[in-house]
């Protein structure tokens, strides 16, 4: 066996079942080496590819690169995983790097000009080639992903292309890193005289982390949403929830890890990127592959949610200034006080109360509850590897199963950590293909529910009930792939049908069948069925006012964009509520600025409107595990990737284009 202390461990397939990673043997400072030797070899096989002196065919160039970088992906796959979910001060250090050693290896691969060629060649033979539906799209794919690197501009244009990206790349990572590293910095340490009105699992969570931190005299609250949202929902202190919330909406805006110019810069050379290529706008390049396909088409659709769910929030704010008022308040209701006085409309109008639901959704209860959704949906059950080892303790791994063979693997790692970026998200360690033979997937999760106290279990409100199924979701994506190309596979579709599994999987944490099987309390199930009869309007609010002002800090032109002032005035022309804030505030918004979310946050709202209709077939069918509809969402959508349209995948499931009507609907907006 080679040393599996060097860099074999990281470039070569683990011996472990699934070629798992062998994560508690895994040493910080051999992944930089482990690149250099990877992307060295990546580039021999493309250059073998490259120059290849026989015409060019399918086979020996497209089906040629989906071969090459075995070694490369592993490392690199493994390098974010941690990078993102365990991340350490050598690991942040090496990251520019490694970062700049990939931007120049895949600026190099695109700006080649024989493989282009050969890349061309094949795309103008494809009406004439024997090709089946994703082969085509393959190809397609290719050609377009080559054009839209550079691949067809001038050589003085390709450097100046290189020099762009590789500039963005190392923006991005330094971007990331300051909203982690406020995340880590801000502390509130509470007293026990300042925990008024927050539920007894929320302080055994505070208590445990202050111990942790040595503060054995306090409870510790941070900047995780998790901690944010529960703080300001249940905390009678306004103080308190107005430090939380003008902590959390401005972090990096000013201060050690300023992203403000960080931001500008990244908006101008997006744009002079854009503009190489010939596109309008950096919005104009990034949708041309989407399934909105332009910015108009993604910005008429938040317009037309945006206008009733203005309306409806005022509706709510009216309610909630009704009920301070009562109790004697002098205020004026604002950004910290909404949520708050939301869980008091929850509470007395439907009997929802937030500190009973943590109650019963314990984090333990909530994973066997997706597990068993996935069983009756797909036939699928879970069983834990505990030799497997994770980044992290807090990490297990379990085998996926159908008809009793193992089908993939999946890691779950949901407890926040500071050295964890925030938010929650999924992610492949290896995707499902079989190119030359059947490659099974490792997908994991990744969240930041508070860590519970020793011994205990941490109950979670029902937006992280939520958020759990909606990552359960992607990876079931990732997990029930059935196709032949890698690069075709689980999660590698367009950004606005990505969300689409996800948004989908979500109705189930709510719906009576879950909630039984879950030992929920009927009265409780009753009222957790109004869960979003109130505040719809805020939390429509929030999201599209954040894709609103994604899409016009991308739709500028100006070589100096001032992003400041460009998120204000989109905020004052929609006449933005002023007690509700952005969901995404521009110099945290990681997932534009550190993620592949520019000019696409709007894909969230876009795939709500697919998976409302999605799911309102189950609805219609008069039982939400319907084995047809299951078995046809499996098929047309979940284990498809991208071998074909998006839309076209979509009306093979439901018979037609999306309906807008269900989401509207389903946000209380008509």
């Amino acid at each position: 066996m080679a040393d599996q202390t060097g860099f074999d461990m990281l470039l070569d397939e683990s011996p472990l079942p699934f070629g798992a990673p062998q994560f508690d043997r895994i040493m910080t400072d051999r992944f930089l080496p482990a690149f250099q030797i990877a992307i060295a070899e990546a580039a021999a096989e493309i250059a073998a590819i490259a120059d290849n002196s026989e015409a060019a065919t399918f086979t020996n160039t497209i089906e040629a690169l989906e071969r090459c970088g075995a070694s490369l992906s592993r490392v690199r796959r493994i390098f974010y995983t941690l990078s993102s979910a365990q991340s350490d001060a050598l690991m942040r250090k090496v990251e520019p790097e490694i970062s700049a050693l990939l931007t120049r290896h895949g600026t190099a691969v695109s700006h080649n000009a024989n493989l282009f060629a050969r890349v061309r060649t094949v795309w103008e033979s494809r009406d004439r080639s024997a090709l089946d539906e994703a082969q085509r799209r393959l190809v397609e794919d290719s050609y377009e992903g080559y054009v839209k690197g550079g691949a067809a501009l001038a050589e003085a244009e390709k450097v100046q292309f290189a020099a762009i990206v590789e500039r963005l790349s190392a923006l991005s990572t330094e971007f990331g890193h300051n909203v982690l590293a406020e995340a880590a910095d801000w502390e509130m340490l509470l007293t026990d005289g300042e925990l008024d009105g927050l539920p007894a699992g929320m302080r055994a969570s505070a208590k445990a982390r202050a111990a942790a931190k040595g503060h054995d005299e306090a409870w510790l609250f941070t900047l995780d949403r998790g901690d944010m949202e529960g703080l300001l929902t249940f905390s009678t202190r306004r103080d308190l929830r107005e430090r939380m919330w003008r902590a959390f909406t401005t972090r990096c805006n000013g201060g050690a890890h300023d992203n403000r110019a960080i931001v500008d810069e990244m908006l101008a050379l997006r744009h002079e990127r854009a503009a190489l290529l010939g596109y309008a706008t950096y919005a104009d390049y990034a949708l041309s592959d989407s399934m909105a396909k332009t910015p108009d088409a993604a910005e008429a659709l938040l317009m037309r949610v945006w206008e009733p769910a203005v309306r409806e929030a005022a509706n709510e704010r009216a309610e909630l200034q009704r009920i301070a008022s009562t109790e004697g308040a002098t205020f004026e209701v604002a950004g910290w006080d909404w949520r708050y006085y939301a869980e008091r409309i929850r509470r007395d109008r439907f009997a929802l109360d937030g500190a009973e639901v943590k109650k019963h959704l314990l984090l333990e209860v909530v994973i066997d509850a997706a597990f068993s959704c996935a069983e009756q949906l797909y036939g699928l059950s879970f069983r834990r590897h505990p030799e497997l080892p994770g980044w992290h303790p807090d990490v297990n791994a379990w085998g996926v199963f159908e008809k009793g063979t193992e089908i993939g693997l999946l890691y779950t790692d949901y407890f926040a950590r500071p050295e964890k970026h925030g938010g929650a998200w999924m992610g492949s360690l290896r995707v499902q293909e079989k190119l030359d033979r059947p490659v099974l997937p490792i997908a994991y999760l990744v969240a930041n529910f508070p860590t519970p106290a020793q011994g205990e279990d941490v109950g979670l409100s029902i937006d992280e009930a939520r958020t759990l199924f909606h990552e359960f979701g992607h990876a079931l994506h990732g997990l029930l792939s059935d196709v032949k190309y890698p690069s075709q596979s689980g999660t590698a579709v367009a950004r606005d049908f990505v969300e689409l599994p996800s948004k989908f999987m979500e109705h189930w944490i709510l719906a009576p069948e879950t909630l039984r099987e879950m030992a929920v309390p009927e009265a409780l199930i009753a009222a957790i069925g109004h869960v979003d009869d109130f505040g719809q309007g805020f939390a429509t609010v929030e999201l599209v006012s954040s894709a609103l002002v994604d899409m016009a800090l991308h739709r500028c032109s100006d070589d100096a964009p001032d992003s400041a002032a460009i998120e204000a005035a989109t905020l004052a022309r929609l006449h933005m509520p002023a007690a509700i804030a952005p969901r995404q505030g521009v110099t945290h918004f990681t997932h534009v600025f550190d993620g592949g979310y520019a000019s696409a946050y709007y894909s969230y709202l876009w795939s709500e409107v697919l998976d409302a209709d999605a799911f309102s077939a189950f609805c219609e069918s008069g039982n939400i595990f319907d084995p047809g509809l299951a078995g046809q969402f499996r098929r047309e959508i979940l284990a498809r990737g991208n071998t074909r349209d998006p839309m076209a995948s979509f009306i093979a499931f439901r018979g037609r284009e999306p309906d807008e009507t269900a989401l509207l609907k389903e946000r209380r907006l008509v």
